[in-house]
């Protein structure tokens, strides 16, 4: 009794008023936001209206009239202006994508090697993020492509390995899988699994025993999907320039490395404050069971740390995302090149065009934060 009293009072404290009253104040509050934007959205509506002008999003059904030089969706100048839209939101996504696996990878590693033992790992990698972290961003992405991509040999004297990658002055030259009868339908079948599954385990009134059989269907159409692939398109040099492959020219390239070494470098203080605020009893209990140094680390420390690290690498994460933009520097073609600068200069509907980039940025951050904050959730300490 004497803990229910207590816990009570605690409640009382934390909950001053009664919930009815506190959703009274939270529709109070939310009617005042509404009204200040139904007030900014008027304001901006009569000034535009006083200068002749109007919201017209009709222009992205016009022919685009020019071409991307580099695309990983079918665009071409006779499209509109909606293709491009989505043809230079595709190499956002790409760069974005590639940046935020290689940051975690890099990121982890110099993390780890900043609280080794070994004094030469150990100043290494404080080296290498205090230059990275301390040099501005736009900076280092300009070095990559200027000071490093412009000076590589041409095509004859690439830098190749095993005779399947090559780096030269154009771009890295990579293998490409071909596609079968059956690879779309079974890429859209895996893609639809990682989806469903999740959601069927989730509220299908089915015992959790009998429902593990769906984990199994992601690694079924992926196995599929590998098989299904009628071969490999191999880059092979032929006169000046290879053919065949897939090709990621130097803008990608320079972006890809300024936005992955650079994040990467906040996530190692992440991932070396997260390992460090483990308690100190963790390590020392599995040192005592025979445990390793590398184990200990990789079974106990680091699956604690994940749950301090997760919200803050968050934060790292859409930063890349939203950096995607300086790619316009080095005329990568993502979305702020495009739209802010080519589809802007030949449409000339400039609130248009900033109203869509806002809007597919706050989409791409809401989404990815939500994802991150599910598996936060996940992950978070649960207190009984």
């Amino acid at each position: 009794m004497a803990r229910t009293k207590t816990t009570s009072g605690s409640n009382a404290a934390l909950w001053p008023m009664k919930p009815s009253h506190a959703l009274l104040w939270q529709g109070v509050v939310l009617g005042v936001a509404l009204l200040v934007l139904i007030w900014f959205g008027h304001n901006a509506a009569s000034h535009l209206a006083r200068r002749n002008m109007e919201l017209d999003f009709s222009f992205l059904w016009r022919p685009a009239g020019f071409a991307m030089p580099f695309q990983i969706t079918s665009f071409k100048p006779t499209d509109s202006y909606a293709m491009a839209l989505v043809a230079a939101f595709s190499n956002t996504l790409l760069v974005s994508a590639l940046g935020v696996v290689t940051a975690t990878l890099l990121g982890l590693a110099l993390g780890v090697m900043r609280l080794s033992t070994s004094w030469l790992m150990r100043s290494a990698s404080g080296a290498i993020v205090e230059l990275i972290r301390n040099t501005p961003q736009l900076l280092q992405i300009v070095f990559w492509y200027v000071g490093v991509l412009q000076l590589l040999p041409q095509a004859r004297q690439s830098l190749s390995l095993g005779g399947m990658f090559h780096l030269n002055i154009r771009g890295l030259f990579l293998p490409y899988p071909q596609a079968g009868d059956w690879t779309a339908t079974l890429a859209a079948l895996l893609l639809l699994s990682l989806v469903l599954v999740p959601l069927l385990r989730r509220f299908l009134p089915m015992r959790r025993k009998g429902s593990r059989w769906l984990w199994l269907l992601p690694p079924v159409f992926f196995v599929a999907l590998v098989e299904s692939l009628s071969g490999w398109s191999i880059p092979t040099l032929k006169g000046f320039n290879f053919i065949g492959g897939m090709v990621m020219p130097p803008e990608l390239v320079a972006l890809w490395v300024g936005l992955s070494l650079y994040s990467a470098a906040f996530i190692a203080e992440i991932v070396r404050g997260s390992v460090e605020g483990v308690a100190k009893g963790q390590r020392e209990a599995a040192y005592s069971l025979g445990l390793r140094p590398w184990p200990t680390l990789r079974l106990v420390i680091l699956p604690q740390a994940l749950r301090v690290m997760i919200p803050q690498m968050t934060n790292q994460y859409l930063n890349l995302i939203k950096s995607s933009s300086l790619g316009a520097a080095i005329a990568y073609p993502e979305i702020v090149q495009i739209f802010a600068g080519t589809v802007l200069n030949q449409s000339g509907r400039a609130i248009e065009v900033m109203v869509i980039l806002m809007g597919v940025f706050l989409s791409v951050n809401l989404l990815a934060s939500a994802g991150l904050a599910r598996l936060n959730a996940r992950f978070a300490i649960k207190e009984r």
